[in-house]
């Protein structure tokens, strides 16, 4: 180990830059026992998204599309602002997605019958069946994806994925100023 990279330490952003070609695809290269956590985390968000992408791809439809359908699925009538929230999307995404939802004949915007100047957002017939089609095409294919985790280890995996969902929607939040 080279003094820079023993300088660096665990979960520090600096590094050997010689070892990071794993990080971007270098075929062959192998992941540091030292690699810092930032660029841990970046790969497994990039391969996740793109594992995540192409599975929502066989079935014709974008990975946020479908999430909201899952979303709506659960729970119908909900305004943009509480997909947005429950998502944890920001609302110009929500707009952007639901656009295409409506066009495509998934989503229905609904004004509210008690307050008319409230919209909420509703399941069509057709977002039914492809939130149903979602789940028994991409589950399995999920299911399998993680199939390698040792029950033993879920626990603790959960547990930092909570906390990472909860800290960086926290600096996210911060970011954008709300």
């Amino acid at each position: 180990m080279t003094s820079h990279t023993a300088a660096a330490g665990p979960g520090s952003v600096r590094g050997d830059a010689d070892s990071h070609g794993w990080a971007w695809g270098d075929e062959g290269a192998a992941i540091p026992p030292d690699a810092p956590l930032p660029a841990l985390m970046s790969v497994a968000i990039r391969l996740v998204g793109s594992f995540l992408a192409g599975t929502a791809q066989a079935t014709g439809a974008s990975a946020a599309g479908l999430a909201v359908v899952r979303l709506l699925a659960a729970r119908d009538g909900l305004k943009s602002s509480e997909v947005a929230a429950r998502g944890w999307w920001t609302p110009g995404t929500v707009t952007a997605v639901v656009d295409t939802l409506v066009r495509d004949g998934y989503v229905q915007r609904r004004r509210d019958e008690q307050d008319r100047r409230v919209v909420r957002l509703h399941l069509t017939e057709q977002g039914r069946r492809k939130a149903a089609e979602a789940v028994s095409v991409i589950g399995p294919k999920w299911q399998r994806a993680f199939g390698y985790v040792d029950p033993a280890d879920e626990p603790v995996i959960r547990k930092f994925l909570v906390d990472t969902i909860e800290r960086f929607s926290v600096l996210a939040r911060a970011e954008r100023g709300t």
